[in-house]
């Protein structure tokens, strides 16, 4: 599975604000695709699937909450 050089910059946008919260082994193998990614490499499949797992696990895409319920009587 190839991805395009664009989406793996999407990846690392996302998970930059969340470095600072990897632990030990993860923050390692995170700087490590991160000098990956600066020297334009495609990463391969489990570099890849590395990223997406952490992506996985710090991203958090939650829902708005609905402010209407604040004002309701």
């Amino acid at each position: 599975m190839k991805m395009s050089y664009r989406e793996q910059k999407i990846y690392f946008e996302k998970l930059k604000r969340y470095e600072r919260k990897f632990k030990g082994k993860e923050a390692g193998e995170y700087r490590i695709l991160v000098q990956r990614h600066k020297d334009e490499e495609e990463l391969d499949k489990l570099s890849l699937a590395r990223l997406k797992d952490l992506y996985d696990k710090y991203y958090v895409n939650r829902p708005k909450p609905n402010l209407d319920d604040l004002f309701k009587k």
